[in-house]
């Protein structure tokens, strides 16, 4: 993990009120200024760290460990085996693919602990990986990260949504109403969004992405 990442997270963990989550329950957020500004900075600090990455499975490990989210700091790939949904157009351009080309559909949760972190829509070429891979990602919970490691890959990310801000727009140079006493912050499940392509080391692209990423992000103790 960065420093400056490792620095930003301790800070605000000094900062978090004591009613931190606690084993089986989950992280509440007082309804004030100084939360949403905390919420606002972790969420863009994952999504700095992820656009800096190469992969979002270590990005997301990285989180897990920091932030004490499980006993093992392991992202697991919760599959729905019977999901489908179809390439566009515009993602076979992408991945530089031909209308015949094969293409295989996996969505998963990406969760550690009992938190899932995000989930993942991936498309993937299966000529582009070696049959060892292909067999891992049909019959495990591996993430796709961590099964194409042998590969080098890097990603390129095309699209970046936030779905949720903590804050107004403006909020930097308007007087803030008080927060709203013993109430806590209402967080939607889904924070922001990433669109990328997925390149082995020789640029050949073996994968397009769509992962959206929850608020469990943001459900850790702050209690260590």
């Amino acid at each position: 993990m960065k420093a400056t990442t490792i620095g930003i997270i301790s800070f605000l963990l000094l900062l978090a009120p004591a009613d931190g989550a606690r084993a089986g329950e989950h992280r509440q957020w007082p309804d004030n200024f100084q939360s949403r500004l905390e919420v606002l900075a972790l969420i863009e600090t994952l999504n700095g760290d992820l656009l800096a990455s190469r992969s979002a499975t270590e990005t997301l490990t990285e989180w897990c460990a920091a932030h004490h989210m499980s006993a093992e700091p392991k992202i697991v790939a919760q599959r729905e085996k019977d999901a489908t949904k179809p390439l566009s157009a515009e993602q076979r351009q992408e991945l530089a693919i031909g209308p015949d080309e094969p293409v295989v559909y996996r969505r998963v949760n990406l969760a550690c602990g009992d938190h899932v972190l995000s989930e993942a829509d991936n498309w993937y070429v299966p000529s582009r990986l070696t049959p060892e891979m292909n067999a891992a990602l049909t019959s495990s919970d591996i993430p796709f990260g961590r099964v194409v490691r042998p590969l080098n890959p890097r990603r390129q990310t095309i699209a970046v949504t936030i779905l949720w801000q903590p804050l107004p727009r403006g909020w930097e140079i308007k007087p803030q109403p008080p927060g709203t006493a013993n109430q806590h912050l209402i967080i939607p499940p889904l924070l922001f969004e990433h669109r990328a392509v997925v390149y082995r080391a020789d640029g050949k692209p073996i994968a397009d992405v769509d992962e959206n990423y929850r608020a469990d992000i943001l459900d850790f103790s702050s209690a260590h």
